[in-house]
């Protein structure tokens, strides 16, 4: 409970929770805040904004504010189901190759390193391209695939000056087992740099995914903000004057990042007591 009360006694979270639960509640009631069907074409195409359309439609008579609100669910799954996967790969990595040391070590760091130096989003584009089926589950596994490699090797460091603490040492010498240690001592001790990796990972994989739609390596026939912006641009929305069809995906994209920003200055006040307010 004190927690939850020190959580929001920080404004900067509790303005992050309020962002981010607009986009939960507007990707579970989609159904019902959309005004229209994402995929209905009923409509006059490239309309700018109006009361029927507060941000116009698409070339194919498509509303776009019904395909924002209803491409809040796809974008903001893939970046909380990548960031967990993500994080619990960085984390598995990291916390081995940091406790266990020896070989073990050599082994996970230099797979690591590996990544590390191969640049994220050729590779990424270079995997979706040669991948045959398209859909978000596929983006989510390229994303997956390539982007653990930073949050391991800073897990890594941390634990290697966690485990030399007496608190561990002490666990050592009563017997206790290597996962216990790791787990039990170590991991609790270093949640803050769990959750900041989790919330970079998640903001990672939206923006990843936005890339990769915009580029036309994923399913354009789904909606999310990354579809939004391929179609806005490949029927060259700017040049007809509609802005608010590629603006608005972009500035929810921007949005949900800085939640995900703003919560972590709160995790890093409950984790770490010198950081607490008095």
């Amino acid at each position: 409970m004190n927690y939850v009360k020190l959580f929001f006694s920080n404004r900067k979270s509790t303005i992050g929770v309020i962002i981010f639960l607009f986009f939960v509640v507007m990707a579970i009631f989609a159904p019902f805040i959309a005004p229209y069907s994402p995929n209905s074409m009923a409509f006059t195409p490239l309309q700018g904004p109006s009361w029927k359309h507060w941000l116009g439609t698409t070339a194919v008579g498509q509303d776009i504010l019904s395909q924002v609100i209803w491409g809040t669910r796809l974008s903001l799954m893939v970046g909380l189901v990548t960031g967990a996967i993500t994080t619990i790969i960085s984390v598995i990595i990291g916390l081995s190759s940091g406790y266990l040391s020896g070989l073990t070590d050599d082994i996970l760091m230099t797979i690591t390193n590996i990544f590390l130096v191969i640049p994220g989003l050729p590779l990424i584009i270079i995997i979706s391209a040669f991948i045959v089926v398209k859909g978000v589950w596929t983006i989510i596994f390229v994303i997956s695939l390539t982007g653990w490699a930073w949050g391991a090797r800073t897990l890594r460091s941390q634990v290697l000056t966690l485990k030399s603490r007496d608190y561990v040492n002490a666990s050592v010498v009563v017997g206790e087992s290597s996962s216990h240690i790791i787990f039990s001592d170590i991991f609790p001790n270093m949640l803050s740099l769990v959750v900041a990796n989790f919330f970079g990972a998640a903001v990672y994989a939206v923006l990843s995914e936005a890339g990769l739609e915009f580029l036309g390596l994923g399913d354009s026939s789904a909606i999310s903000w990354g579809t939004i912006l391929y179609w806005a641009q490949n029927n060259q929305a700017l040049l007809f004057g509609l802005w608010e069809w590629a603006a608005v995906p972009g500035l929810l994209i921007a949005l949900l990042g800085m939640s995900f920003a703003l919560m972590n200055f709160a995790v890093d006040e409950i984790t770490n007591p010198r950081l607490r307010k008095r």
